[in-house]
C-alpha cells in the first residue's frame, strides 16, 4: 500500500504552484518550495489552515477553491515518477501482489493523477480524501482497503514519505516504510514509528521475497 504525493510521485512542484496561485488571488504571500515540503501531505483543508493567519482561516474554502480549479489544468506540468517507482511496481506485478494507493489528496485528483501516471498497472484500490472516511494518519481508510481486498493488516507494508504516513500504517497495524526521496527527512520517519527506512527501491523489492 503506498502513499502517492512525495512516495510514488513527485508532485510538490505542481502543488506549490496551485496553493501559491490561490495564496497570491486572495492578497497573501506565496510560500517557498521548502515551507511546501511541510505543508503538502495532510489534506489540502490543512496545507491552508497551517499556512495562513488565523484570521484568514475561515476563507478557507475559498482558497481550497482556488488550488482546485489551476491544479485542474496544471496537474502534471511538472510532476513524475520517481526514479526507480516503475522497477518497483513492475516486481509487485509479477509476484502477482495487491497493490493500492492510500492518499490524503483529494479522490478525484489521485484517480487523475494514478491514470494519467500509472495506467499501465492494474491497481486493486485507489482511494483519495472523501467522505466517510477521515484523513491520515487516522487509520479507517486503511483498515477498509484491508477489509475489500481481504487481507490482514499485519500482511501489508505501507510505503510513504511523512510522519502522516508512518503513523498510518502504525495505527493500522501494518508495516511501515519510510522513503527519503520524498517530501520529509530521516529523523521524522524515525521518530514516528517507520520499521525501515530506504534511500532506493531495491530494499523494498527485496522485503517482498
Amino acid at each position: 500500500m503506498f502513499d502517492l504525493d512525495g512516495t510514488l510521485a513527485d508532485t510538490l512542484g505542481d502543488i506549490m504552484a496551485a496553493a501559491n496561485h490561490a495564496f497570491t488571488t486572495m492578497g497573501q504571500p506565496a510560500q517557498t518550495y521548502e515551507r511546501f515540503r511541510y505543508l503538502a501531505g495532510q489534506g489540502l483543508s490543512r496545507l491552508f489552515t497551517d499556512a495562513l493567519p488565523e484570521a484568514e482561516c475561515e476563507r478557507v474554502e475559498e482558497y481550497m477553491q482556488l488550488f482546485r480549479a489551476y491544479y485542474a489544468d496544471h496537474n502534471m506540468d511538472t510532476t513524475s515518477l520517481y526514479p526507480g517507482i516503475s522497477e518497483l511496481l513492475n516486481a509487485i506485478t509479477s509476484r502477482k501482489m495487491k497493490m493500492a494507493i492510500l492518499t490524503n489528496k483529494p479522490d478525484a485528483a489521485a484517480h487523475e493523477l494514478t491514470n494519467k501516471l500509472m495506467s499501465q498497472w492494474d491497481w486493486d484500490v485507489v482511494l483519495g480524501h472523501r467522505e466517510p472516511y477521515p484523513v491520515k494518519p487516522d487509520p479507517t481508510s486503511a483498515l477498509a482497503i484491508c477489509e475489500q481486498l481481504d487481507i490482514a493488516p499485519e500482511h501489508w507494508l505501507y510505503v510513504g514519505d511523512t510522519r502522516v504516513d508512518m503513523e498510518t500504517a502504525r495505527n493500522a497495524g501494518m508495516f511501515a516504510i519510510g522513503v527519503l526521496w520524498g517530501f520529509r527527512d530521516e529523523p521524522e520517519l524515525r521518530e514516528s514509528g517507520a520499521d525501515m527506512i530506504v534511500s532506493d527501491v531495491q530494499p523494498i523489492i527485496e522485503k517482498l521475497g
